[in-house]
């Protein structure tokens, strides 16, 4: 996924609005990125594993007439990166083509690249070899690609370029005789942009002509295609993951165990979290939605923003509010450096099938990862359930650019897709946080509670000074964001739905959306993160986020606690391949921190 951009002038293309387009496009990631410039005869590509920005200072592109770029998050494709160039076909696609492999068989075609957007090329090239004009082309890739497909195609040799979306996520304006396009709107109204449109089916631009040999250069600084990815195996290692028998007292009611923190169980044998609990899975009239949102309708154009994850909460209730509340949506991501490709191919999977545009915000990807790192070296020093949270401190700031997406777009609804049933106080608990029992949502402010839990944490982080480094006020700023910040039109879907996981995996299904294939859950498994931390919780405790999951579902009366308790045996297995990922991915050698938590003693 990625943000593109491009400006085609009558004479040379201003290099003030490159700039601008350029850097609005990094924000939808930085690992990678690219160009094609296009003067009076010639083109040229250039590719590299760094910045966009950074690529425009050591490229000579202002002579051009015409330039189209993007910068990228790394995704399917390691090894490759955009622009694609085949048979002198150029290709910048934002999405991900999550059936590429089934078309390559379809055309008849094999790949020569190890990027899924390559097939876009060949599906072009296909379709002219056939006889076709350059006007079906859209249609042509269109028709057989799944998942989110927003497209420059670029046709050098005969001064044409395609532009094309299936989900709305390009948009083209004109400013001083230029034409310009973008992955945003925001990008082109900032250039001063006029007649301003999104791009959906197609539409065709001239460019000029190309006569010689299209020159690619590539610059690799970092070994990207040693990014890993999810489903490899090492016996050697993942022999090591272990999952113990715990003898455990539980709760006659729930699954709960005694290792819960502040957990007591009266004189039948009933926890306090079962006798404190008060339902929340009980939907208000979906009347009273409908009352709340009609301000926000209009009669064209974006009504209401979703955070969106890709995992299977955040997708139910985009198809929700598309097929049920009947509103347009615009999707927005934060990408912190730990959502998994199966998290993104859902994303695209979502987004391209019900036509939704997905705006990204991605983070320094390599910082974040290295702040992942520090914080987890501090905590392998000093092992304490209650700081496994600081690792995930990270994803925090997606509250505080879910207002910059609502000042750029214009709107002010946003409707989250939180599971009502997914509360965690032993997280805290761990700590030394005692649960409180009343909070009627996940995302609660609860000034003085964070305050103490901050505290808390302080005194922790004591015990191992490697926490206090260069991630501290990320970590502080995205606390700040989550739990302290006025949220302000902003709306639960599932306080108007009820949740079942039956009906949401059925509904998902239609989508072919995809599912992980080391866990039978369908629970954050795009998620690169919770695969190692329920492991050290299962380690240590007995239990992970799963247990009390499906404890709140058979208060919910939705389970019997049979049925759980077989379920948590299979779930609470240990992720291999993710906890590999997510280990090489923050530059971590998996023996020695598995090591580490395989010695902790068993609360049990």
């Amino acid at each position: 996924m990625c943000g593109i951009f491009g400006i085609l002038s009558q004479t040379l293309v201003p290099p003030t609005l490159v700039r601008r387009l350029a850097k609005h496009a990094q924000q939808r990631g930085r690992d990678s990125s690219g160009l094609l410039c296009v003067k009076s005869g010639s083109a040229e590509i250039h590719r590299a594993d760094y910045s966009i920005m950074r690529l425009l200072r050591v490229t000579a592109w202002k002579g051009s007439c015409t330039v189209i770029g993007h910068s990228r998050l790394i995704t399917n494709g390691f090894s490759d990166n955009q622009p694609v160039l085949r048979d002198d076909i150029c290709v910048f696609h934002n999405g991900i083509v999550v059936n590429h492999p089934s078309i390559w068989e379809v055309i008849g075609e094999r790949p020569r690249q190890q990027i899924d957007s390559e097939v876009i090329a060949a599906i072009a090239a296909h379709h002219l070899s056939e006889g076709g004009d350059i006007h079906g082309i859209s249609a042509r890739v269109l028709g057989v690609c799944r998942g989110v497909v927003a497209c420059a195609l670029a046709l050098p040799r005969l001064g044409m370029l395609c532009l094309f979306s299936n989900n709305g996520s390009l948009y083209i304006g004109s400013s001083n005789g230029s034409t310009l396009f973008a992955s945003e709107e925001h990008s082109l109204r900032q250039c001063g942009c006029a007649n301003i449109r999104q791009v959906r089916e197609g539409e065709v631009h001239k460019i000029p002509k190309v006569v010689g040999e299209i020159a690619a250069t590539d610059v690799r600084e970092c070994r990207i295609d040693l990014i890993p990815a999810i489903g490899s195996s090492a016996s050697a290692e993942e022999r090591m993951l272990v999952a113990p028998r715990h003898e455990l007292r539980r709760c006659a009611k729930c699954i709960l165990p005694h290792t819960m923190p502040f957990i007591s169980f009266d004189e039948l044998g009933v926890c306090n979290y079962c006798a404190h609990y008060r339902p929340r899975n009980v939907p208000r009239p979906l009347e009273e939605l409908g009352r709340l949102v009609e301000p926000y309708r209009r009669t064209s154009g974006t009504e209401c923003i979703v955070p969106f994850s890709g995992g299977r909460d955040s997708c139910y209730g985009l198809h929700l509010i598309v097929d049920e509340l009947k509103m347009r949506p615009v999707t927005y991501t934060y990408d912190w450096g730990m959502v998994t490709d199966l998290g993104r191919r859902n994303i695209s999977r979502m987004c391209g099938e019900l036509g939704v545009e997905n705006i990204i915000v991605a983070e320094d990807i390599a910082k974040k990862r290295d702040y992942i790192r520090m914080n987890l070296k501090a905590w392998l020093r000093s092992p304490h359930l209650g700081m496994i949270s600081i690792l995930t401190a990270g994803d925090k700031h997606f509250f505080k650019y879910v207002e910059h997406i609502k000042e750029q777009t214009g709107v002010k609804l946003n409707l989250w897709g939180v599971n009502p049933l997914e509360v965690t106080h032993f997280k805290a608990g761990f700590l030394g946080v005692p649960p409180n029992f009343e909070e009627k949502r996940v995302y609660t402010h609860g000034v003085m509670k964070q305050l103490r839990y901050q505290w808390l944490r302080l005194r922790a982080m004591l015990q191992s000074p490697g926490y206090f480094n260069r991630s501290l006020w990320d970590t502080v700023s995205g606390e700040y964001h989550r739990s302290f910040t006025t949220k302000e039109d902003y709306f639960h879907i599932f306080d108007f739905w009820r949740w079942d996981e039956r009906i949401v995996d059925e509904t998902l299904a239609r989508y072919d959306w995809e599912k992980a294939q080391d866990t039978s859950t369908t629970w954050r498994i795009g998620d690169g993160t919770a695969a190692f931390y329920n492991y050290l919780y299962y380690k240590v405790a007995g239990f992970s986020e799963h247990d009390t999951f499906r404890s709140n579902q058979i208060r919910e009366g939705d389970l019997t606690r049979e049925e759980a308790l077989r379920l948590v045996a299979d779930e609470n297995r240990p992720r291999y391949p993710n906890i590999k990922w997510y280990l090489d991915a923050v530059g971590l050698e998996f023996q020695e921190v598995i090591q580490v938590v395989n010695s902790m003693p068993k609360l049990s």
